[in-house]
């Protein structure tokens, strides 16, 4: 970001261009305000950079995946009293963008301020995106810039068909997201934003291994 900054600031344009993008960043807002007010509980829908993004029905192997990890999680979260998870109907509000994740974790000091009659959340603490054809290129990209951009401290991208999971945590010199690693079905993932949430990544795609990591996580 910085760098983009010094390459406009760099150009006698520098007033103008920032003119310009002042004005559309205000035409946004009137926009991103009439989002809000069409948007309603039935629909999936999130704004982002100027255009309503409206989601049609997944494919199973993405709504079997969401649910199986925000079943892990929320109970996990719940029976530690670590805050809340959130699934796909939550609207997080950023500076320009609003996004539904399919699964967010709000850790104890944010979700303090969370009220029961609350329509927009606040950036989580930890993002869940899983894969699917016509989503991918905005998770990969807008979302990913964006989540790091506002501090939201881990980000995993759950692909469905490759049954991996991608873990990110923000690098202390470049405030931007890096690999911490790629997980596969043999391999256990631990959040850091989550005290002590470790899973098999294979219970986020199989039943039973999903009901025997989901015993182990309540006698731990």
């Amino acid at each position: 970001m910085s760098e983009l900054l010094l390459q406009i600031l760099d150009t006698p344009q520098a007033p103008l261009i920032l003119q310009k993008v002042q004005a559309i960043l205000d035409e946004e807002r009137h926009k991103r305000r009439a989002f809000y007010e069409w948007l309603d509980e039935d629909k999936k829908a999130e704004f982002i950079n100027g255009e309503v993004v409206v989601h049609s029905p997944a494919l199973d192997r993405h709504n079997s995946a969401m649910l199986l990890l925000a079943r892990l999680l929320s109970i996990y979260v719940d029976d530690h009293q670590l805050g809340y998870v959130r699934a796909e109907k939550a609207l997080v509000e950023l500076t320009r963008n609003s996004y539904e994740p399919d699964i967010c974790y709000f850790g104890s000091a944010k979700a303090a301020q969370i009220m029961p009659d609350q329509l927009y959340y606040p950036a989580p603490d930890l993002v869940v995106e899983v894969l699917s054809k016509s989503t991918e290129k905005i998770d990969r990209e807008i979302k990913f810039a964006d989540y790091a951009a506002h501090g939201i401290a881990e980000y995993w991208i759950v692909d469905p068909l490759r049954r991996t999971i991608e873990q990110y945590g923000i690098d202390d010199d470049t405030l931007e997201y890096a690999l911490a690693g790629t997980f596969g079905l043999k391999d256990t993932i631990s959040s850091y934003a989550v005290a002590g949430f470790a899973i098999p990544v294979r219970a986020v795609f199989d039943e039973a291994a999903n009901i025997l990591a989901l015993r182990n996580l309540l006698t731990s």
